[in-house]
């Protein structure tokens, strides 16, 4: 039997202490639906664990949480955004290591239950107990997602993960921030025991017992922790030898420069933390970890990455209306008409994640069966990379069905469209939809350039009508673009929203223009690319210029992997839409009409099919000569990123966006524009208003208008006025 002892001074913790001598902490806090770590729970932690340490009685502890799903979500950032220099942030980490140090240091066994996210410093602490379990619910995840936000673990993970899983393994979920399930956490050795969630508590109590009383544990009912592979000895042998380490870090070191172009101080960092400790011992690893941590998080890298993670969690809330009493419908069945790659991965994250049944629209069988497939193939390879398994596969592809007429569309709750981008199309179907669907039904259009107001012309019901623009592919992108039609309904909205959210997504909602948000500052950034080609620039340089900025690819890579044609088609909307600056040069039209497409027929700015990717040289036929201009890496860059945050200034301007945050979102994590610069919006901050319109003005008095600065921005320049007060 269990007898609480009742401790007012801890507000974040419970203590229950049984007759078999387990106590039983749970963290709890009550005023947050997550747990986290903080200096509020230190205090309350080290004051509990001086009693536990001192009461005969207690002869193990077992640390749970009381938030059902999550255990702790890591460190709580603001704790962090408050600290004025390094030296402080330095302190944080120093205190938080000496803590768990404690943890790991006690004489009485400690065994943590893990249900839910234990990341960051939430997994920190499971490391420093001396038995770790966790249940094999799909919501328990494990990592150390840090360097995402431009840090390092702070608090003893640079020192303990490489010595319990191997430094190979250390370093790839540290430089990663990749998170793992109860599963392969068990392969990896990062816990002892993984077990069904309704056992977890019951398991980790007996375990807890038997450590108290001297016994071994005896894993059974969950599954159990399993001897190492030949190949993982054979790795930790190599990391056993130090010239096998000097090896391995250098190579660490190496694939890190060339994914992150010395932009992410954090991932460097992150080695050199690890190593020291490896090499030097634990003492020192840990004081050189709180030193890293301290100066990396007063770096703009991080300020910039916590802010977008803060974005994030705003818009996690955000209901994309501004009438609190406006609730989204519920979203029971979805029809998807259009199987092809963005129809098929909408399936996907509609069925998969959030587990609404699908039904397919298409013209004929085989277009049907291309649908499934894709939807199959990405759970295939789930199954294979063991994130799912066969059985949840089968239950997946169970929630789809499809049709070649439109028979099941009266019962769906929501409707997305995903055929060709041509108004006069979608306006056949939208009002062919209308004839069989009920008149609540909701229905989304997945265009990335067309006015919602304009397809909402054809319908009965523009109440009804929104945009829902996913990015390719669907499945791996995290955003959706929910965009408001001059007639949309606030219900229509926010049921966009909350599905978006259902399905995984980062949602903005942006009102209605040529382009959206998106769509519209991407097009002038790719047609200063094309303009340079024109001029006789390389389009290998001018990539590789894009990258070293940030950017994931080039510009020319991008537009190979979207369709050539595709952006033809774009590029006609917007020129429609704003006339002479959004022109292409004539060169971009003679490429469109040499049939080249992209990547979907091997016949593009680069070649496809042979062992490297290379330019297809035959392209500057076609601009007059083979022989290139080099412009020099600054001026391509300019002149890029100029003509993109000068348009999101406009959108802003011209009442698209609703905040600057929403398009700092919206760039990040839409078109992959830098996130250690934050997005347009904060990077103009950081360059100054009145930097930014005078390098507008001096390639506006040389190239033309194109590069005129908006309005908002000459009037934030005179009056000195940033975006963000913070």
């Amino acid at each position: 039997m269990e007898v609480a002892v009742k401790e007012p001074e801890f507000r974040l913790l419970r203590v229950d202490v049984a007759s078999d001598g387990v106590a039983h902490v749970v963290l709890d806090d009550p005023s947050e639906p997550v747990n986290t770590i903080s200096e509020e729970l230190g205090a309350e932690m080290r004051r509990l664990w001086a009693r536990l340490k001192a009461d005969p009685a207690v002869r193990s502890i077992l640390i749970s949480s009381g938030k059902k799903g999550n255990f702790v979500a890591g460190a709580k950032l603001e704790m962090i955004q408050r600290v004025q220099d390094a030296k402080e942030a330095e302190a944080l980490s120093r205190t938080a290591q000496d803590m768990f140090d404690e943890i790991a240091a006690s004489e009485k066994p400690v065994v943590v239950a893990i249900d839910g996210a234990a990341l960051g410093g939430g997994l920190e602490l499971a490391l420093a107990c001396h038995y770790r379990l966790a249940s094999l619910a799909r919501h328990t995840k494990l990592g150390l997602p840090e360097t995402q936000l431009g840090l390092i673990p702070g608090a003893g993970g640079t020192q303990r993960l490489p010595r319990l899983i191997g430094i190979a393994r250390a370093l790839d979920l540290i430089l990663t921030g990749r998170q793992v399930d109860a599963r392969r956490a068990l392969r990896m050795g990062l816990v002892d025991e993984a077990v069904p969630e309704p056992l977890l508590l019951q398991v980790a109590r007996e375990r807890a017992r038997a450590l108290g009383e001297g016994r071994p544990p005896r894993p059974g009912r969950g599954e159990g922790f399993r001897p190492p592979t030949a190949a993982e000895l054979r790795e930790l042998a190599l990391e056993r030898n130090p010239i096998g380490r000097r090896i391995l870090f250098s190579q660490a070191r190496k694939q890190a420069l060339e994914k992150s172009r010395g932009h992410y101080p954090a991932i460097p960092a992150a080695i050199e933390a690890v190593e020291t400790g490896i090499e030097q011992g634990y003492e020192r690893g840990l004081a050189r970890e709180a030193e890293l941590f301290g100066e990396l998080a007063v770096t703009d890298v991080s300020r910039n990455l916590v802010r977008l993670f803060f974005a994030q969690t705003a818009l996690k809330k955000a209901t994309g209306v501004a009438d609190s009493n406006v609730r989204p419908k519920e979203v029971r069945s979805v029809a998807m008409l259009g199987a092809g790659l963005m129809g098929g991965g909408i399936a996907y994250v509609t069925s998969a994640i959030a587990g609404i049944p699908v039904r397919f629209k298409e013209k004929d069988a085989e277009g049907l069966g291309r649908g499934f497939a894709y939807v199959r193939r990405v759970l295939d390879d789930r199954v294979r990379r063991k994130r799912i398994t066969p059985v949840e596969r089968e239950e997946v592809m169970a929630r789809i069905t499809g049709t070649t007429r439109y028979d099941g569309f009266s019962n769906v709750d929501l409707v997305i469209e995903a055929v060709f981008e041509d108004l006069e199309l979608k306006h056949r179907v939208i009002r062919e939809i209308e004839e069989v669907i009920r008149e609540d039904c909701i229905l989304a259009s997945n265009t990335s350039t067309i006015p919602i107001t304009r397809l909402a012309e054809a319908s009965r019901r523009p109440e009804n009508v929104v945009g829902m623009h996913y990015f390719s592919p669907v499945e791996k992108m995290p955003l959706l673009e929910v965009i408001r039609g001059k007639k949309t309904g606030d219900s229509a909205v926010a049921t966009a929203v909350a599905l978006g959210k259902a399905q995984g997504k980062t949602v903005i909602v942006v009102n209605d223009g040529p382009g959206f948000y998106t769509s519209r500052i991407l097009a002038p950034y790719m047609m200063e690319a094309a303009w340079l080609l024109a001029e006789g620039g390389d389009i290998a340089q001018i990539d590789e210029a894009m990258r070293d900025w940030g950017f994931p690819v080039g510009p020319f890579t991008l537009l190979d992997e979207v369709g050539i044609d595709v952006g033809a088609s774009v590029t006609r909307t917007m020129v429609e839409a704003f006339g002479e600056r959004m022109l292409p040069p004539d060169a971009f039209e003679r490429v469109v009409a040499d049939g080249r497409k992209g990547r979907k027929n091997k016949k593009g700015f680069y070649r496809y099919g042979g062992k490297r990717k290379e330019v297809d040289e035959s392209i500057y036929d076609l601009l007059g000569s083979r022989t290139r201009k080099r412009f020099s890496r600054e001026e391509i860059q300019e002149r890029l990123y100029l003509q993109m945050c000068n348009e999101a200034a406009l959108c802003l301007q011209e009442g698209i966006l609703q905040e600057p945050r929403d398009g700092d979102v919206g760039a990040v994590f839409g078109l992959g524009f830098p996130p250690f610069r934050g997005g347009p919006f904060r990077w103009m901050d950081a360059l100054g208003p009145q930097e930014v319109v005078r390098r507008l003005r001096i390639y506006e008095e040389r190239i033309g208008h194109r590069f005129r600065p908006a309005q908002l921005l000459v009037d934030m320049a005179r009056e000195g006025r940033r975006f963000f007060s913070d």
